[in-house]
């Protein structure tokens, strides 16, 4: 097999796996890991693809600027945002926490920290350690079903009094997303 054709057969894994180990390509291709080296140079220099602790992995352009939600597309520019910061130290934004939770389990392998703000001070946090309701009757003009971010659970309780809804961890609250979003309530939509 020619050098551009293991190329090619490696961008064809990594678009279906996001990052392999070089021994891992090595075995596949039967070839030796400086064959592999070799093959990924012209590739890394090209922003085809990325050297990440676990091996490489594909780069995906995204089409769209910085600053808009990478899970939804719209303007990330809002006080409800989140970012989740990479494990090679590149910033995503998303609109809100509806998309900042179901984009961080799409990528979690490769999340070094997620941040959001409280609902009621804007304050950051790590979105690991914040409440969220989700199926409040508050409606902040954003993706459904809506996930309203606290730092308090005394507070989140108070909201949660007078808009209802229920609350949930970190990791309950991305359960909860998924499961609304495959079976969404009739009341709701899930755009």
């Amino acid at each position: 097999m020619l050098p551009v054709q293991r190329q090619q057969q490696i961008i064809t894994w990594l678009e279906k796996e996001t990052t392999i180990s070089v021994s891992e390509l090595s075995k596949r291709l039967n070839v030796s890991e400086m064959t592999i080296y070799r093959d990924i140079k012209p590739l890394i220099e090209q922003n085809k693809i990325i050297k990440t602790s676990k091996g490489i992995s594909y780069t995906r352009k995204p089409a769209m600027h910085s600053q808009n939600c990478t899970y939804c597309y719209k303007e990330a520019n809002t006080r409800h945002s989140m970012q989740i910061i990479t494990l090679e130290q590149t910033i995503e934004h998303t609109c809100c926490p509806h998309c900042g939770l179901l984009r961080y389990e799409d990528i979690k392998e490769e999340v070094s920290q997620i941040i959001c703000k409280d609902f009621l001070s804007g304050i950051t946090i790590s979105a690991k350690v914040a409440y969220y309701l989700i199926g409040a009757d508050f409606q902040m003009n954003c993706c459904r079903p809506q996930a309203i971010v606290f730092e308090s659970y005394k507070q989140i309780e108070q909201f949660q009094k007078g808009f209802g809804g229920l609350v949930f961890t970190f990791e309950e609250a991305i359960t909860q997303l998924k499961n609304r979003m495959k079976n969404p309530p009739s009341d709701h939509c899930s755009s």
